[in-house]
């Protein structure tokens, strides 16, 4: 059996999602409910960012097969949404009016957003490989 994913580093890496999805869902909720007109797509993929950072906290947090499947492609889905969201942002600022999560490769949040899924990639990895202590 696997060693639990929420030991060790693995809460650090369950907090830093947790806050994330705190921050990314009141960032869009306030831009959605104040100004989404102005950048539909841009508050709308910073929601959809909170609902991934959800998603993967509680997974993380869990144990069990399911949990670390849920785990494995939320964090995947997050990593392909901050490649793909970060290079149109800079292919094609004109589509991104104001910066969502993702956009710039995670620039506004300190890069935080595309070294967070591959460590959590790493980490599930990891602990998916290892026996039980």
């Amino acid at each position: 059996m696997a060693e639990q994913r929420n030991k060790g580093p693995g809460r650090v890496l369950v907090a830093v999602y947790g806050v994330f999805a705190l921050s990314a869902g009141a960032r869009a909720s306030v831009q959605i409910a104040a100004k989404f007109h102005e950048a539909p797509l841009a508050y709308s993929l910073s929601a959809l960012a909170a609902v991934v950072y959800l998603v993967a906290t509680v997974a993380l947090a869990r144990s069990g097969e399911t949990a670390r499947r849920v785990a494995f492609a939320a964090v995947g889905f997050e990593l392909l949404g901050v490649l793909t969201v970060g290079t149109l942002s800079l292919l094609d600022p004109e589509a991104f009016p104001d910066a969502t999560v993702w956009s710039d490769y995670g620039q506004g949040y300190g890069y935080v957003p595309l070294v967070l899924p591959v460590a959590g990639l790493l980490w599930l990895w990891h602990t998916s490989r290892r026996p039980a202590s």
